[in-house]
């Protein structure tokens, strides 16, 4: 249970290793579990129920299949902060047809460009260097080992 920004939020976790009603349980090498996650969000006057269904290849230990799961979102919200704070990505106003999809893309492929050269600047600096200066972009963009 998570109480915060006007809103609580409650978590409930399913996990089982019984795999026999499972089609083509044979294709899926490593698979030792099935869960499922029910959030239930009341805000004000209105509740809203979410669920989400994981394969897993952990064995079924429901706090151990809840810190999965919710640690997934440690990696996650850095890289969203990321590319919020360094690219503006929430502040986009591309809206139309796939340029958010495209320009999502290029983003995720410029930190990840930045985050292979070896410097020790920020990857904001590193942002400014690649725009003001040619040699190191084409550092950035060509020296990548591949």
């Amino acid at each position: 249970m998570d109480k915060g920004h006007g809103r609580l939020e409650i978590r409930r976790y399913w996990i089982t290793e019984e795999l026999r009603t499972l089609p083509d349980i044979q294709g899926w090498i490593g698979l030792r579990s099935i869960g499922m996650v029910e959030r239930e969000c009341l805000q004000g006057d209105t509740r809203t129920v979410e669920r989400r269904y994981f394969i897993n290849s952990i064995p079924a230990k429901a706090d151990r299949f809840a810190r999965a799961v919710r640690g997934h979102w440690g990696v996650e919200n850095p890289q969203h902060w990321r590319l919020d704070v360094v690219f503006g990505d929430d502040a986009s106003r591309i809206r139309k047809g796939n340029g958010p999809a495209i320009m999502t893309s290029i983003r995720h492929l410029c930190m990840n460009l930045f985050e292979s050269e070896v410097s020790s600047m920020s990857l904001a600096k590193k942002r400014r260097k690649a725009a003001w200066n040619n040699d190191y972009r084409a550092k950035v963009i060509f020296s990548q080992g591949f």
